[in-house]
């Protein structure tokens, strides 16, 4: 006799929001030092309703940060096993005074739970709770071996949690990691990322003369640190769009047709776009779509230009130095370190004369990419259609999330990232908010997949 599930969670449905309520209005801010102890009672709380559950080898372990939650129920012999990766920390909340709620009053309006943390990432990984509980109640067993590790301090670059994987890699193993920390594309529409950029950063610093000279006395006559600024920052990109660093694209994949197809499934409006942004045209590298820009393609970005006189009215000077922050959002197969070798030889080699150039490299993260065709992906999006009725698109993030590239090649498991957020919830922003449509949906979406694999 099967189960209905969709009936089970609607029975449950006000004492699992309560629960998730009572999880959020803990403050766990991992990036501020205030909030230690508030980000372990958030570990602490999540352990137990994973032993509620009826999960077992419940631990929290300590690190040098924030803990660790580790969970398991190994006990369907044969089948595949699943390890559930999530955070439990959440972003600082300011600026307060833009919340219509306090962010740690949980508060459900029009449909929508708002709070710090409800879509990034403890109500999607609550949902994962949950849709496990709820398949050893009903059938007192899982369709598949399942692990959980849950950290606290992805919102800070999980400083910890590699050291932790590289020990305990087969405590870990697992056929396949999966993850909800991302987005539908549109209400309705889910989609499982494929691809999520890497990252290296930089900052650099033009210096010329010893000190800060008279316009008039010496304009004219010297280097000016804010001209060979502006001048080396224009050699880093064509008038195309295109980076110039020689090197910089080494190890790039190119789109294979069926991403391409994939990309243009997405119908993206690039004129709602523009007109949502207030932009009369849209700028990036020749030959791609605006997704396959943000999604699939390298950027070198200028982040803060600065130097000279910044005040009120006017200073007649000519500084003598000058500042650059850059991020670049990579792909696969580019090594980090190897585009910041790059950068750092191209602004050496045109550095103008009469300026010295300091170069200080910042992060490095390697950016994470799977074949669609994998078969846990697959399966991943007949459960999509399952329940939302209709198969999920196969996409690829701009953003990065260091962790899930770690993960995957340190336990050589494919990462299945299956989002039930939508792109407008404010996550990092305030007024953060889940469409407990998609609370509904995914918990039924995510019982399905572990039935299905």
């Amino acid at each position: 006799m099967s189960v209905d599930y969709k009936a089970y969670f609607a029975e449950h449905r006000e004492t699992h929001l309560n629960e998730l309520k009572e999880w959020l209005s803990i403050p766990s801010i991992s990036a501020i030092s205030e909030h230690k102890e508030d980000v372990s009672r958030a570990a602490d709380w999540l352990a137990d309703k994973l032993r509620d559950a009826g999960l077992e080898h419940v631990e929290v372990h300590p690190t040098n940060g924030h803990p660790i939650v580790t969970a398991d129920y190994l006990h369907a012999e044969g089948k595949p096993t699943v390890l559930i990766y999530g955070h439990y920390d959440v972003q600082p909340v300011d600026p307060l005074n833009l919340w219509e709620s306090p962010p740690f009053e949980p508060t459900i309006r029009n449909g929508k739970l708002f709070a710090r943390g409800a879509t990034d990432d403890k109500g999607q990984l609550f949902l994962h709770v949950k849709a496990v509980e709820a398949l050893l109640k009903q059938e007192q067993e899982l369709p598949v071996n399942i692990k959980f590790c849950i950290e606290g301090e992805e919102e800070v670059s999980s400083p910890n949690l590699p050291l932790y994987l590289d020990q305990n890699k087969d405590k870990l193993a697992a056929d396949a990691i999966l993850i909800s920390d991302t987005s539908l594309l549109a209400p309705g529409k889910p989609a499982i990322s494929t691809g999520l950029r890497g990252l290296c950063s930089l900052e650099l610093t033009i210096n010329t003369a010893n000190t800060d000279l008279h316009s008039g006395t010496f304009g004219g006559g010297v280097p000016n640190a804010l001209h060979a600024l502006v001048s080396l920052l224009s050699s880093l990109h064509d008038e195309k769009g295109r980076v110039s660093v020689k090197g910089f694209y080494d190890g790039v994949l190119e789109l294979s047709p069926e991403m391409h197809e994939e990309f243009e499934k997405q119908q993206f409006d690039e004129e709602q776009l523009k007109q949502d942004l207030g932009l009369d045209a849209l700028f990036g590298e020749e030959g791609y779509s605006f997704v396959e820009r943000v999604g699939a393609r390298p950027t070198l970005e200028l982040n803060g230009v600065y130097g000279g006189f910044q005040g009120e009215g006017s200073k007649t000077v000519i500084p003598k130095e000058a500042h650059a922050k850059i991020t670049c959002r990579l792909v696969a197969d580019q090594d980090p370190q190897a585009v910041l070798n790059a950068i750092e030889a191209h602004l050496h080699a045109h550095t103008p004369v009469g300026a010295k150039l300091t170069f200080a490299p910042k992060e490095k993260a390697f950016a994470f990419n799977i074949d669609p065709s994998h078969p846990m992906l697959q399966k991943a999006a007949d459960a999509f259609e399952s329940v939302y009725g209709t198969r999920a698109l196969f996409t690829k993030d701009g953003g990065s999330i260091p962790i899930v590239e770690k993960l995957s090649s340190t336990l050589n498991a494919p990462a299945v990232m299956m989002g039930f957020g939508l792109p407008d919830e404010n996550l990092h922003a305030p007024n953060e908010h889940f469409n407990l449509e998609n609370f509904d949906l995914g918990l039924l979406t995510i019982v399905n997949y572990l039935k299905m694999i």
